[in-house]
């Protein structure tokens, strides 16, 4: 809901002005991958397994949305909570175990 809501706001904006623009639409926080996984294990009412492991070559330590533009420019800030997010995203896939219908997603 809560890019929804940025992208609404974004059309909105580049409705009454010209050029090019960017935003990052996220919450300015971050949450490591087991408190992903956890707020997910809480929304599907299971465990998820998992296996402790050193970070990749390559891999970022921190990846960070810094939303300062998108709140000031559209008044947009992150609202949902990681739970929240979570749950939404399991109930979807609990609705949609196939995806997007291909005739939905064409018109």
């Amino acid at each position: 809901m809560d890019l929804a809501a940025g992208h609404l706001a974004a059309l909105d904006y580049l409705a009454a002005r010209e050029g090019v623009h960017t935003w990052n639409l996220g919450s300015g926080s971050g949450h490591s991958v087991l408190e992903i996984i956890r707020a997910f294990e809480k929304a599907a009412q299971t465990a998820i397994p998992y296996s402790l492991a050193e970070r990749r070559p390559g891999d970022a330590p921190v990846s960070l949305a810094d939303p300062t533009a998108a709140f000031r420019d559209l008044g947009w800030k992150a609202a949902e909570t990681l739970e929240n997010m979570c749950a939404d995203a399991w109930r979807w896939q609990q609705n949609n175990p196939n995806g997007y219908r291909m005739e939905a997603a064409a018109s």
